[in-house]
């Protein structure tokens, strides 16, 4: 796997391995999991309790949300980089929410949090790229040459 090559790049990779890495965590040990983010572990659980199940299917899917952030970040695709800070602040609103209606305990926090320092490391990191050499041009266009990613695109051309 390639390393990125931009300083957005470095932030979605390193969140994709933590994704990936929770994911295993929730996978091979559950109750690990529940313990990190606050939540109680039962002994036994009732029949009809389906936590087990949930937080294998969420475990599942951070797992994935691990490779598809890696092979962004392998990749230097900077239009899911953009596209990760507004969902990545949606879900600390979520969040959030989750843990000032008592839905949630408060270390769950933690996890809003991480998401809300993600996206904003994920965006200081995509204006420090803008703004790397021979970024000096008038409407924040940025030569071939200076982008990490390459050539943009027709589409970013035309924003």
């Amino acid at each position: 796997m390639k390393l990125p090559r931009s300083a957005a790049g470095w932030t979605v990779a390193i969140f994709g391995l933590l994704a990936l890495l929770v994911g295993a965590v929730g996978l091979i040990w559950p109750e690990a999991l529940l313990r990190l983010l606050g939540f109680e572990v039962l002994e036994s659980r009732a029949s009809g309790d389906y936590t087990v199940t949930f937080l294998t299917a969420s475990s599942m899917a951070s797992f994935n949300m691990g490779v598809y952030y890696l092979l962004a970040a392998a990749t230097e695709w900077r239009a899911f980089y953009r596209f990760t800070v507004g969902f990545r602040l949606l879900t600390f609103t979520v969040f959030s929410v989750l843990v000032l209606a008592d839905a949630a305990p408060g270390r769950f926090f933690g996890v809003a949090a991480w998401e809300a320092l993600g996206a904003l490391a994920t965006a200081a990191g995509l204006w420090w790229d803008r703004r790397g050499p021979g970024a000096a041009a008038p409407g924040g266009a940025v030569s071939p040459s200076a982008d990490p990613a390459g050539p943009a695109s027709t589409a970013d051309a035309v924003r």
